[in-house]
């Protein structure tokens, strides 16, 4: 069966619009190279995914948007990394579409993460695993207490995590994080 973007399927406002489906061959020509092109066509992915019904794949699509280079000065991406996506992904995912676990999915991303710019993404996987924690309800999605208690993992505070994106992150990055998350918290537990 074709691939295709479902009817009457809202777009996530903070992605760029799809004309047609988007497919792992419209990433294959940045392969190791993590430019804007790269930045723009994970987050065209993504948004595609999501058309289709494929939230869990569309998050994935945006963690590996997170893996661009900072522009250079002036040249810009057009578009803040995708944090309200996320969110946004993770508030609207519907009950029957696979989500998985995503508290679960970033605890794991960060404390496993290599690749380039590896120690920024690692603060990014913390920051997007707070924001799932404040809009998904932890019994449904719990961390896994397992690793934390195997692996003597500490899981940095939001303090923590916005400070080392202040530092290391995109020019305001920090802020832009801090305002999702306080939209989000405003907006209460994902009603299920």
């Amino acid at each position: 069966m074709p691939r295709r973007h479902l009817d009457h399927r809202d777009a996530c406002p903070s992605l760029p619009g799809v004309k047609r489906v988007w497919t792992a061959r419209d990433m294959a020509p940045f392969r190791g190279r993590y430019d804007a092109g790269f930045y723009e066509a994970a987050l065209h992915y993504a948004q595609s995914l999501w058309l289709e019904g494929k939230p869990a794949q569309a998050l994935l699509q945006l963690n590996k948007s997170m893996m661009a280079e900072r522009p250079a000065a002036g040249e810009g991406t057009g578009r803040p990394l995708p944090y309200a996506a996320l969110a946004w992904v993770l508030r609207r995912a519907p009950a029957g579409e696979f989500l998985g676990n995503p508290v679960r999915h970033y605890q794991h991303l960060a404390t496993r993460m290599s690749g380039p710019r590896g120690d920024l993404r690692r603060w990014r996987a913390w920051a997007c695993l707070h924001l799932a924690e404040t809009i998904l309800p932890a019994d449904r999605f719990p961390r896994d207490h397992l690793q934390v208690e195997r692996e003597r993992i500490r899981v940095p505070d939001w303090a923590e995590v916005l400070g080392a994106l202040a530092h290391m992150g995109w020019p305001g990055e920090e802020a832009l994080v801090r305002e999702v998350r306080e939209g989000e918290r405003a907006a209460g537990l994902r009603p299920d």
